[in-house]
């Protein structure tokens, strides 16, 4: 085990948009580190989603991410025998890893003909407080609110 930890390399900045959130989303989104590709398949999925709502797309994405972000979430911890469902504040950056992961992970399970429509099509969904990564974040507060009971048992 290390004795200090490992300090994060920060992001470069995306070409288009000069923001380091799109870098990471991307990051996500990218398979078999064609990151070319992955940064092709949002570009083109933000113009979809720019034609659709006749705004910005940038802006509806970030609002799609801001609405699938979890605030709390359940904690599995062992006590005395039995295994209770905790709930605990998301960290800041966890917050964020898991709103990119669920906006891709429910976009990919969309129909549609290509990943940067069915990305598009889930960012709309997700700005309006509708779909498949939207459903999860409702999911995870019900099932935080649900074992409220437990939170005295928090760490």
């Amino acid at each position: 085990m290390r004795k200090t930890q490992a300090k994060k390399l920060p992001l470069a900045k995306d070409a288009r948009y000069n923001d380091q959130l799109v870098t990471r989303f991307v990051n996500n989104l990218m398979w078999q580190g064609k990151k070319n590709t992955a940064f092709e398949i949002f570009y083109n999925a933000i113009d979809k989603v720019a034609k659709q709502t006749n705004e910005d797309g940038y802006e509806i994405w970030k609002r799609a991410l801001n609405n699938v972000t979890p605030a709390v979430e359940v904690r599995s911890r062992r006590i005395g025998g039995a295994t209770f469902q905790i709930p605990a504040e998301v960290r800041a950056d966890r917050k964020i890893s898991l709103s990119m992961k669920w906006l891709i992970r429910y976009s990919r399970e969309r129909n549609g003909k290509s990943m940067a429509e069915k990305l598009a099509n889930e960012i709309v969904a997700a700005s309006k407080g509708e779909g498949g990564a939207f459903k999860k974040k409702e999911d995870t507060h019900r099932m935080a609110e649900a074992n409220k009971a437990f939170a005295h048992f928090r760490i």
